[in-house]
């Protein structure tokens, strides 16, 4: 899993092209042969193909009439209008707009924000609770056939409650790359540009991602995924968890890492130089006070605090 590139109008629409080739014949053999062999042509192609499964991913999640409007076939129109239109949606997708008017709910729920350094906690209306992290946004969308939260961006997590329906509605979590579906759980999802982090405290989760990528998540594993379906589990890191406590405890975690995760929390930019980016660092940071975390860095280790354009702009460079 790399990060984003800008790929070409021509490859988007030839992977689109071929979305929609695929779609109208998904039991055409030598057709999905000659996709992977253009996949093969140039890292491009793959990206942008990749890109594609996600876009299917999301419209999998979706009812058909917002997903026909996506594929140009609301209205008759010709194909080549509908792999300009797909190509544009390939386009839009790494940019987050795309996910959100897809995973937006059908009702007119207001979403629910947190400001860049705020924390909170909502009761979902099934008994459960949710944790906002810094920089959230999340749509609540109970419907009779499912309890739906959908992560358009930061981080939550999850206590999941018994519904108070019966028979009982499936709890799940929307992102732009697959969903996760609650087994009586306490979990944080992430969403990044390219792909989603889950982390698993209780319980067990089932996963989807991309067109057929499913897997379960035991109590005590992690998960990071994008939406063709890529992924890797891994034991918990437990150190990763204690952000609903305002502080983020590090056992020999890259500055690098750190300052990446601190900046969420903060206004401006915090950047690492280079040199120092690896640097191990231990300890019980506080993620409400970034200033009082940089001091405490500054005091314990071979670096120093730059700051400039008044204090916007904020860099980490070895002492």
């Amino acid at each position: 899993m790399r990060p984003e590139t800008t790929l070409p109008p021509h490859v988007l629409e030839a992977a689109a092209e071929w979305m929609l080739r695929l779609h109208d014949a998904p039991d055409d053999v030598a057709a999905h042969g000659a996709c992977q062999h253009w996949c093969a042509q140039h890292p491009d192609h793959a990206r942008a193909w990749q890109r594609a499964q996600q876009l299917q991913t999301l419209l999998q999640q979706v009812p058909p009439a917002l997903a026909l409007p996506v594929l140009g076939r609301r209205y008759p129109a010709s194909r080549r209008t509908a792999i300009k239109r797909i190509g544009l949606w390939l386009t839009l997708l790494p940019l987050g707009g795309l996910g959100w008017q897809l995973l937006a709910p059908s009702a007119g729920t207001p979403p629910l924000r947190t400001a860049v350094g705020e924390r909170r906690g909502q009761p979902l209306p099934d008994g459960g609770r949710v944790e906002l992290d810094t920089d959230t946004l999340l749509a609540l969308d109970y419907t009779p056939s499912e309890r739906a939260l959908r992560l358009q961006r930061g981080r939550i997590r999850v206590l999941s409650a018994a519904d108070v329906q019966h028979p009982p509605r499936p709890l799940r979590v929307y992102t732009a790359h697959g969903r996760i579906q609650a087994l009586g759980t306490r979990f944080d999802v992430a969403v990044e540009d390219t792909l989603t982090r889950v982390a698993l405290l209780e319980g067990r989760l089932r996963i989807h991602a991309g067109p057929s990528a499913a897997w379960e998540l035991g109590a005590g594993q992690q998960a990071v995924f994008d939406g063709s379906g890529d992924h890797r589990i891994g034991p918990l890191d437990d150190t990763a968890t204690t952000w609903t406590t305002g502080l983020r405890v590090a056992d020999r975690l890259p500055l690098g890492t750190l300052l990446a995760e601190l900046s969420r929390y903060r206004r401006g930019v915090l950047r690492c130089d280079p040199e120092v980016a690896a640097l191990p660092v231990s300890g019980a940071f506080p993620l409400d006070d970034s200033e009082r975390t940089l001091t405490l860095l500054e005091a314990t280790y071979p670096v120093r605090v730059q700051r400039t354009v008044g204090g916007w702009w904020t860099t980490v460079v070895a002492r």
